[in-house]
């Protein structure tokens, strides 16, 4: 009897260690996932910091996100000391090819084929993701109008794959560590930057309001000098009217260029309230009032600017007004309108930050052909800001700036330099011409 419960006792305090190892060992196993997952949040947390330490002196828009794939700039890497680039790799003997070339061949590739090559690596993954190459492919393929759905990858292939599901293709699970790339980043910058404040501080500017047509000429045509003027477009039907279901309503299914593209309006605000992206697609048609002739009876051009000597040319006249809608962000990077013409820019809806040099004064970060028929210049506005904008603070000849609000037209003078971003949505209309001062000068 003493030998049968000495015997239960064992199995009872074997059965209590048994169960305390186990125990023990399951709390072992949670402090384990608990310090992994605290590691994985520091690990993030310190990507953000070095994302907020690379963009120091920026802000990003409030609803950026980040990076989809978690590309950090490639200054971080000297950071890390024991990191490896794992973007070389995933791309084998192709690491020493620079970013940039390796995008301009996987650029020659359709839509399929960078599909398939996604599938190689992740750093390949990265590379064949890249937004601007579906872009191309859809703008290349899809000139008559396109239905955007959330990324231009998207897009694609629900144009060209219709039975194929992509309701999730605008979220990846897919993240890499150590992952580190100057361009894959500044283009992600660039498309989520805010305008930092002390870029819209400087309104150096003549503003005027009422003055007569000699004023006008004395003061600003003749010595060729911009001016900004208040109140004279206040009787345009236009500046009541115009708004998104106004245009909706009577532009119907008519098409209007937007880069290389023609769309629907509505098309295009579809595009427009999705996209994020360093250089929007900006609508910028010069036939807008033969296609709707409501829009060019709503709006008069202004009594400064009624001499246009290229009316005799009547139909034969080169393209001379635009309608211009855009999403914040879009805009024209700098550039001098052709044919000898000046212009005048007139606010509708939004508004615009204007920056314009003169003649004899090349932006910096701008490089014209000897003939200057062709411009080099940053990839986008915002890297402009960011490289560039500063600089000219100390120039001698400072540029003029403004920003120009619904209600306002701004006068181009002949052969000025000028950039414009759209701060937010704005319609405008614009128009080139050329007067008898304007060609005494060219």
């Amino acid at each position: 009897m003493l030998s049968c419960r000495n015997f239960l006792s064992k199995a009872i305090r074997k059965k209590n260690l048994k169960a305390k190892n186990k125990a023990r060992k399951k709390n072992i196993a949670r402090r384990k996932q608990d310090s992994i997952f605290k590691h994985q949040h520091l690990q993030e947390d310190q990507e953000i910091q070095d994302i907020e330490e690379e963009s120091e002196g920026f802000s990003l828009k409030a609803s950026a996100p980040s990076h989809t794939y978690g590309v950090q700039p490639l200054g971080n890497l000297y950071l890390n000391p024991g990191s490896v680039n794992s973007r070389n790799t995933g791309l084998g003997s192709l690491q020493t090819l620079s970013d940039e070339l390796i995008l301009d061949i996987l650029g020659l590739l359709d839509g399929a084929h960078l599909g398939v090559l996604a599938a190689v690596s992740k750093s390949f993954y990265f590379f064949a993701n890249h937004e601007p190459l579906w872009r191309n492919l859809v703008l290349d393929n899809l000139n008559n109008g396109f239905l955007f759905n959330g990324s231009w990858k998207s897009t694609y292939v629900a144009a060209f794959y219709p039975s194929f599901d992509i309701s999730d293709m605008g979220t990846s699970n897919v993240k890499v560590r150590d992952f580190y790339s100057d361009y894959l980043f500044q283009s992600w910058l660039c498309a989520n930057l805010d305008m930092k404040p002390e870029w819209l501080e400087r309104d150096n500017i003549v503003r005027k309001n009422g003055i007569s047509v000699e004023d006008f000429v004395l003061n600003f045509e003749e010595p060729n000098k911009p001016v900004l003027f208040e109140g004279c477009m206040d009787n345009w039907a236009a500046l009541r009217k115009w708004d998104r279901d106004y245009l909706l309503k009577v532009c119907g299914d008519s098409k209007f260029a937007a880069g290389p593209v023609e769309m629907r309006l509505d098309e295009y605000f579809r595009y427009a309230d999705q996209v994020r992206e360093e250089r929007p697609l900006y609508l910028f048609d010069p036939k807008f009032a033969e296609k709707v002739p409501t829009l060019g009876s709503e709006y008069e051009v202004p009594i400064y600017f009624r001499e246009d000597l290229f009316s005799v040319l009547g139909n034969e006249r080169p393209d001379y007004r635009w309608i211009i809608i855009g999403p914040a962000g879009s805009g024209s990077s700098f550039h001098i309108d052709p044919n000898s013409t000046s212009a005048w820019n007139a606010v509708i809806k939004g508004s615009k930050k204007w920056i314009l040099f003169p003649p004899d004064v090349i932006p910096p970060g701008v490089l014209p052909s000897p003939d200057g028929a062709e411009v080099a210049c940053p990839v986008s506005i915002n890297e402009w800001f960011m490289n560039f904008y500063d600089a000219t603070k100390h120039w001698k000849k400072r540029p003029i700036e403004c920003i120009c609000k619904a209600g306002e037209v701004i006068f181009v003078p002949n052969g000025w330099w000028h950039l414009v971003i759209n701060l937010e949505e704005s319609i405008a209309i614009t128009q080139n011409y050329v007067s008898r001062i304007t060609i005494s000068k060219a």
